[in-house]
C-alpha cells in the first residue's frame, strides 16, 4: 500500500496502535471516572450482556474524554513527538449520533480528530500534518439498519436469547479467562466490568476490561494491559457526559488547510491510483491485488526473491504462509506458532520509500523532527531498525535483496533472535 511505502514503520504502527482502542471503543461511549453512585444487583455475565443488547437506544452522546498511550516509553519520543496526542495520550471530546462520530485529541501541537460520516472516514495526525482518509467496509450499514430498528421500537429478533449467550461464553472460556459480570460504580453509574486474560501463550498481553452502564447496555471503559503491570497501557474513557441528540454542527468539521492526504482503500479490489481527494490534494490511493496463494511453493513461485520460510523459527514450528500486496508488489507473510505468543515474518522487495527505510531517513530530512528515536540492531551484519513497545516488538532490516518485518507480541530480545535466525 502506498500509504505504508511513504510513513515509518514505528510512526505508522504507533499511529494505528494508538488509535485502534480510540476507534473501536467510540461506536458507543458514557462516563468513567470516579465519584459515588448505584451499584447495579449481581447478575451472571449472560444476564448482563443480553440485557446490555436489549437496552433502549441511546440518541446521541457528548463527552469529555481521556485516552492513556503507554505503548512506548517517553525515551523514545523526541521533538514533537513527546506531545502527539496520539502517541502520548491525551485528553478530548467526543461526539456520536447515529451515523456519525467525531473523536478530538487536544495537544500542544494541534488537534488530533477521528471523524465518521455515515460510510466514509477521515483521521488527522498533526504532528505530521497528514489526514487519512476512505470509506468504511461494506457491511457497515447494517448495524445502522439495525439501530434504526431499535430506534423505531421494533423487534431485532437478531439478539441471542441468555441461554445462547451462555452457550458461547462456555466455548470462550475453554480458551481464555473470563470473569464474572462485576458490579461497579462508574462515575455515578450502575454499571458492570468484565476482565478477559489469555489462558494460553498470550505473549505480552495481560488483559483487557471493558465496562458498560447497567441501565443503557454502553460501553463506559475500554483498557488495555501489558503481562505483569497493573497499569492499563491503552485506556478510552470518557470523564464527562451528556446524553441526548448533538447538533450536526458537531460533526461540522474539516482537516486543516494544506494537509497531506493519504488515500485509503478498504474495498479489496482494483489497482493503486492517484486521484484528487475532496479537499483538494492529491492522494495515493491503494488496494489489494485480488491474487492470492498459500503454502511454501505457491507463494515462493509469486515472489520476486528467494523466499525464507523456515520450517521453524525459534523453536516456533511454521504456521503458515501466504501471499500478500504489499505496496502494489507481491509479498510474503510467514507466521510462526499460533495465538498472541507468535511471531509473523513479511518478506518483500526493499525499496528506498519502503515502510523500512522511511523511518531511517525521517530524521534527515531538513528541519523535521526525528520522530520515535529507534534503536538500530545488528543482524547477521545488517543494520536494521526496531520498535520495542509494552505489547510487542516490531524489528526490519533488508539481506541480499529482501526486506524483511519480523513482529509479535514478544520481548525484543526474541524478535532479535527471531531475525536472526532467518
Amino acid at each position: 500500500m502506498k500509504f505504508l511505502r511513504t510513513i515509518s514503520t514505528a510512526r505508522l504502527l504507533a499511529l494505528i496502535a494508538g488509535l485502534v482502542v480510540a476507534i473501536g471503543a467510540v461506536t458507543a461511549i458514557a462516563v468513567a471516572a470516579s465519584g459515588p453512585g448505584p451499584i447495579p444487583k449481581h447478575k451472571s455475565l449472560a444476564k448482563a450482556l443480553h440485557a446490555a443488547l436489549t437496552a433502549p437506544a441511546v440518541t446521541g452522546i457528548s463527552a469529555r474524554v481521556s485516552f492513556t498511550n503507554n505503548l512506548i516509553g517517553s525515551s523514545d519520543l523526541a521533538g514533537t513527538q513527546a506531545s502527539d496526542p496520539i502517541l502520548t495520550g491525551s485528553q478530548g471530546r467526543l461526539w456520536l449520533s447515529d451515523h456519525h462520530l467525531r473523536l478530538e485529541l487536544q495537544s500542544s501541537n494541534g488537534d488530533a480528530q477521528v471523524v465518521v460520516d455515515n460510510s466514509s472516514f477521515w483521521v488527522y495526525d498533526p504532528v505530521s500534518h497528514t489526514v487519512y482518509e476512505g470509506s468504511l467496509p461494506a457491511g457497515h450499514s447494517s448495524a445502522s439498519k439495525h439501530a434504526r430498528a431499535k430506534d423505531a421500537g421494533a423487534q431485532y429478533e437478531g439478539i441471542p436469547t441468555i441461554a445462547q449467550i451462555q452457550t458461547d461464553l462456555n466455548k470462550l472460556v475453554k480458551h481464555l479467562n473470563v470473569s464474572g459480570a462485576i458490579p461497579s460504580d462508574v462515575a455515578g453509574h450502575a454499571a458492570y466490568t468484565v476482565r478477559i486474560r489469555p489462558k494460553h501463550d498470550g505473549g505480552l498481553l495481560g488483559a483487557a476490561e471493558v465496562a458498560w452502564d447497567a441501565v443503557r447496555g454502553v460501553p463506559l471503559r475500554i483498557a488495555v494491559y501489558a503481562r505483569n503491570n497493573s497499569s492499563p497501557v491503552l485506556q478510552l474513557e470518557a470523564t464527562d457526559i451528556s446524553y441526548g441528540k448533538v447538533s450536526a454542527s458537531d460533526f461540522n468539521v474539516s482537516p486543516p488547510p494544506g494537509s497531506k492526504v493519504v488515500k485509503i482503500s478498504t474495498t479489496g479490489h482494483g489497482k493503486a491510483t492517484s486521484t484528487k481527494s475532496k479537499h483538494g490534494k492529491r492522494a495515493a490511493h491503494v488496494s489489494a491485488s485480488g491474487v492470492s496463494a498459500s503454502g511454501v511453493a505457491a507463494v515462493a513461485a509469486k515472489v520476486p526473491f528467494k523466499l525464507m520460510a523456515p520450517r521453524s523459527l525459534v523453536g516456533l514450528p511454521r504456521h503458515t504462509v501466504s501471499l500478500l500486496s504489499w505496496g502494489g508488489k507481491p509479498a510474503a507473510l510467514v507466521t510462526y506458532g499460533q495465538n498472541l505468543g507468535g511471531i509473523a515474518v513479511i518478506e518483500q522487495t526493499p525499496s528506498a520509500t519502503g515502510a523500512h527505510s522511511a523511518a531511517k531517513s525521517s530524521s534527515s530530512q531538513s528541519g523535521a523532527p526525528s520522530g520515535l528515536s529507534l534503536p538500530t540492531v545488528s543482524i547477521n551484519g545488517a543494520t536494521g531498525q526496531e520498535l520495542d513497545t509494552a505489547l510487542g516488538t516490531v524489528l526490519t532490516f533488508s539481506r541480499g535483496g529482501v526486506g524483511y518485518t519480523v513482529l509479535g507480541s514478544v520481548p525484543s530480545a526474541a524478535a532479535d533472535a527471531a531475525a536472526r535466525a532467518l
